[in-house]
């Protein structure tokens, strides 16, 4: 996937706006129950001066109270923005390339909003969190136990255990960690999106909280006054600024942890508090009028349209390939908070704004829609298109309408009731956000209890006859596997030996990753990308049989032909890559000689005149080391998650077959003549593993699951495949004993 966001992440990924997307709209008109609080919008401009003396957005007011005049419609249409522009996104609507900004927009509302809060109403933090629960887990509860139902009846077993992992993490409020190690890990980065991928900026939200509420809480006990405000002022832009640098670095090392780590976003929620910070001073100037006030007033309104012009442009010139969040998070999140600073010009002037303009009725409707909204429409999408595949944007957007039913509901029906129906008591927040936490817990318990059933034991193993060294057959004559293996209980985790020996894509060194005599000179290096990783069993049963030492040298998503390319997770050119290939040369040169350098990769790097130029330049550096060297050809590739397919296919491995036109590419080295050239020993396995001349390429061979992923074979399958290595690449050929998966 070509995209500078996480794979999984974008367009996968939704991005939610967690509590700020309806929290603090005003309540529904004639909801007032007699002996609750009517919450009075935390997107008021000019409350009245809280118990610190500082006027800010405050939350819920006295009880009985209405909502006060200081409610800002703009702040409720701009969340409608946002909400409407990444729902575009995630329906593939065409213009909406960069919707997913919609994130940041939301992530600086809510700085805004509940800095705002802590600052005029110092409550208690047992109370704050009470609020916070109250608010915010109920109607996700509902979501994520919904979402176990849908997936338990309409997903095959493995993708229900992989949603209820998600379940776990994402009702924990921990999700944005759990998807910061998947994405980071090469292992899991070719899997489908995960239905409820979408809560992990809800587990930012509720970790911002924590961390905020703690903060400004604590300072409010020790101070007060002006010390209390320069205080949270410092902390504030200390915060953002430590986040920011953060955020830049990791878009450029980790892209995942930038994206996902409530850390590399602290900063836009920062933003937000600095004009919760600096509003209240300027409402006031503004109030009281003159030339100075009306000055004051125009450059705001200029301000508010450039906000508005620049989160257009994001929305509508970001894409994919946009590294993200980094510096270019600063356009929409300056955008935002220059929005919600020149929200008040208006009053000043009387005049038309970019405010006025956010503050229509719909944009407004969606914007107290928008939390349950986007609860509901992620899963909605993911769960469909698991189901019956890739389904054309004009197919999404209707789902992603009809999604505001059960938003609707929800909001109704859980979201209002219990934010403006029940007590108010610290006690009584935390009983039900305690429930909220639990019962999705208990479902997703439940869920992976029934799919691991499904899937069966996932440590009952079968015994593996040793493969065949030559010839059309997978296993030698008399030799066969009766049931299907690795089971799909384990397929997945079918991997090879030695997973730290693939670097992360920020190294540029590997690790002295050594299998064997740690003493002795003779050895087989085993180099190139995951491609090259997934043999290291089968190299290993060669060295194993001559007391030889294994060396690997593997670096994922880095080609082993000298050619630079661009890492869609890191979203730049993947230097790191280039280095470590020279790196990796001058180890292999500076060594005693190897008695075979094993080459492996993918061969899809680059246009094919590219490929070649780049192992042509590969070639004379290794060729010079003096030592053998061996080749294998590139295992076809499926292009989907064939675990997946077999678990959904009820038993018919027929049915995950995949295109033989899209399985192989053209390979310098076999079909461009270089391995003749330079005197490379090579296997090609692509007629072994896609037999016949047919349209299709098999998931499934003689009862062995070839594929542990859309494109990586099984460590079983390299077991069996180990003597034909042999045979091939050193000429004789072992007596393998018979191996396990």
């Amino acid at each position: 996937m070509s995209t500078a966001v996480p794979p999984g992440a974008e367009p996968s990924n939704a991005i939610v706006p967690t509590d700020v997307l309806s929290s603090d709209a005003s309540p529904p008109s004639g909801t007032r129950t007699p002996g609750t609080a009517v919450a009075r919008t935390a997107s008021a401009a000019e409350p009245p001066a809280g118990p610190a003396g500082r006027g800010a957005p405050s939350g819920p007011a006295e009880r009985g109270a209405r909502p006060e005049r200081g409610f800002r419609p703009d702040i409720e249409g701009l969340r409608g923005v946002a909400v409407l522009t990444v729902l575009a996104f995630h329906a593939a609507v065409p213009g909406f390339t960069g919707g997913y900004v919609g994130v940041d927009v939301f992530f600086v509302i809510s700085g805004f909003l509940i800095t705002g809060l802590l600052l005029a109403r110092p409550i208690g933090l047992w109370d704050f969190a009470a609020r916070r629960a109250r608010r915010i887990l109920p109607a996700a509860a509902v979501v994520l136990v919904a979402t176990a139902l849908a997936g338990g009846a309409l997903l095959d077993p493995l993708r229900g255990t992989d949603l209820a992992r998600d379940l776990i993490a994402a009702a924990g409020q921990f999700a944005n960690w759990r998807f910061v190690g998947q994405q980071t890990d090469y292992l899991a980065a070719e899997r489908d999106p995960s239905a409820l991928q979408h809560f992990w900026s809800l587990g930012v939200e509720n970790q911002f909280y924590l961390l905020w509420g703690v903060l400004l809480l604590g300072l409010a006990r020790l101070l007060a006054g002006r010390r209390r405000t320069l205080a949270v002022t410092a902390t504030t832009l200390a915060v953002g600024g430590v986040s920011l640098v953060l955020c830049i670095r990791w878009t450029a090392d980790s892209a995942a942890l930038g994206y996902f780590s409530t850390a590399g976003r602290l900063w836009e929620f920062a933003a937000g508090g600095c004009v919760a910070l600096a509003g209240p001073a300027l409402s006031a100037r503004l109030a009281r009028g003159g030339p100075a006030a009306h000055a004051g007033g125009l450059l705001l309104r200029v301000l508010g349209w450039a906000g508005a012009a620049a989160l257009t442009v994001a929305v509508l010139r970001y894409d994919r390939d946009t590294p993200f969040p980094g510096t270019a998070a600063l356009l929409p999140v300056l955008g935002t908070a220059v929005l919600l600073l020149a929200g008040p010009a208006h009053r000043a002037l009387g005049a038309t704004d970019a405010g006025q303009l956010l503050a229509v009725r719909p944009l407004r409707a969606a914007g107290r829609l928008s939390y349950a909204w986007y609860l509901w429409h992620w899963p909605v999408l993911t769960i469909a298109q698991a189901r019956w595949g890739a389904l054309p944007w004009t197919t999404l957007v209707a789902l992603t309408a009809a999604s505001a039913v059960p938003a609707w509901l929800t909001m109704r029906l859980v979201e209002q009731p219990l934010r403006y129906g029940s007590s108010p008591a610290p006690r009584r927040g935390l009983a039900v956000g305690a429930s909220a936490l639990v019962i999705p817990l208990i479902a997703g318990l439940t869920l992976g209890g029934g799919t691991v059933r499904a899937l069966g034991d996932p440590d009952s193993t079968v015994a593996v006859p040793a493969g065949a060294v030559d010839g059309p057959a997978l296993f030698a004559p008399g030799n066969r596997v009766l049931k299907l293996t690795p089971s799909l209980a384990r397929a997945r985790d079918d991997f090879p030996p030695g997973k730290g020996c693939e670097i992360p894509l920020g190294a540029d060194t590997s690790p002295r990753c050594l299998f064997g005599p740690e003493s002795g000179t003779d050895r087989i290096v085993l180099i190139g990308d995951s491609h090259a990783g997934q043999w290291i069993s089968a190299a290993l049963a060669m060295a194993e049989q001559r007391q030889w030492a294994l060396e690997v040298l593997v670096k994922p998503g880095c080609p082993l032909a000298t050619l630079t390319v661009r890492n869609a997770v890191l979203g730049r050119t993947f230097d790191e890559c280039d280095r470590w290939r020279e790196n990796a040369f001058t180890r292999l040169a500076s060594g005693p000689k190897p008695r075979l350098v094993l080459m492996a990769g993918l061969n899809r790097y680059g246009g094919q005149d590219e490929r070649t130029e780049g192992w042509i330049r590969t070639l004379d550096r290794l060729t010079a080391l003096g030592a053998p060297l061996g080749y294998l050809g590139d295992t076809p590739m499926p292009g989907k998650d064939i675990p997946t397919c077999l678990a959904g296919a009820d038993g018919r491995p027929d049915t995950c077959a995949f295109p033989r036109e899209s399985a192989f590419e053209r390979d310098p080295l076999i079909d461009g003549g270089l391995a003749e050239r330079y005197q490379v020993r090579v296997l090609e396995l692509g007629r072994l593993l896609c037999p016949g001349t047919g349209p299709s390429c098999p998931a499934v061979l003689e009862s062995v699951v070839l594929y542990r992923d859309t494109g990586h074979i099984t460590d079983t399958l390299a077991r069996i495949l180990a003597p034909r290595l042999d045979l091939a690449l050193l000429g004789t050929p072992p007596a393998v004993p018979p191996t396990s998966p």
